[in-house]
């Protein structure tokens, strides 16, 4: 399937606290970013509330908005809404810091490192590992965000397939200004199960980009099972690089310990790469 974005204005903490400061200073109009830092755009100021390309938000959300520093509401046609998804689970997206992309977060959980480090930074530490992309076609198991596959395709891939099996998590993509890039003509986004839809592919991957979610919910993902069949979709001389974290390294649990033992199992010559907290592997028999 074609990503498609949805182009609605956003609001989040740093940029309601300039409106009120544009308020008491009595400005009419001014200049704002209401894509998460990425463009300026004009809006008004009314006595009421804030009007920006035909949307409205009153002046108690605007200080509402400038209390919350992580929130981002989403300003649509006749309403403000939080970037929010109550479901089986609450997804939302969340500010890390002003300039940066957000991190998604699922019942309280980040799905991308935010300590001492951002999304986008995260996610360079991770691609870091292949080299080039150059004209490499690219895997990418479980989109998230989509920042690894669109982190690909600026690094040069030819192209990328990237999997998500929550629609949910699609839904807040395609929110998600930073997301945008997935819309690029050599990205094709597949929504199911990555262990399943693997199964579809043949030996045409150069790179695989494999950052699941935790173990505690998709061991599957982390199975020897699992990794033989990434071993089938990956051409000679090719590369996977699977995130691991440290999830539980407080009890002295080392989960890279038990991947690195199961991808060789699977065929892999594997390493591990602690500024990135990844696994990289290529097979033996290359």
């Amino acid at each position: 399937m074609k990503f498609v974005p949805v182009n609605e204005p956003l609001l989040v903490e740093p940029v309601a606290k300039e409106l009120l400061d544009a308020k008491r200073r009595g400005l009419s109009e001014v200049a704002l970013s209401f894509d998460l830092a990425l463009s300026k755009e004009s809006c008004r100021l009314t006595e009421t509330g804030v009007e920006v390309r035909g949307r409205f938000v009153d002046w108690k959300v605007v200080g509402e908005s400038a209390k919350r520093p992580r929130d981002v509401y989403v300003l649509r046609a006749g309403a403000v809404e939080p970037a929010a998804i109550v479901s089986e689970h609450f997804y939302k997206l969340v500010m890390v810091k002003w300039g940066k992309p957000p991190t998604l977060e699922i019942d309280g959980i980040h799905m991308h490192r935010i300590k001492d480090v951002t999304p986008d930074e995260d996610t360079r530490l991770k691609l870091r590992n292949v080299g080039s992309f150059r004209g490499k076609s690219v895997l990418d198991t479980c989109m998230g965000l989509g920042y690894t596959a669109i982190g690909a395709i600026l690094k040069g891939a030819a192209s990328v397939v990237t999997v998500e099996i929550d629609k949910n998590v699609l839904e807040l993509a395609r929110i998600n200004p930073w997301s945008r890039k997935l819309a690029d003509e050599n990205v094709e986004v597949i929504l199911g199960d990555v262990y399943e839809v693997v199964d579809s592919f043949g030996k045409e991957f150069n790179v695989i980009i494999h950052d699941p979610p935790r173990f505690s919910l998709a061991g599957h993902l982390y199975s020897t099972e699992f990794y033989k069949k990434l071993a089938t979709v990956l051409k000679p001389g090719g590369i996977l690089v699977h995130y691991v974290g440290q999830p539980g390294i407080k009890r002295g649990i080392r989960l890279w310990v038990g991947v690195m033992r199961r991808l060789r199992e699977a065929g892999f010559s594997v390493r591990f790469d602690e500024a990135s907290m990844s696994v990289v592997a290529r097979l033996s028999n290359f």
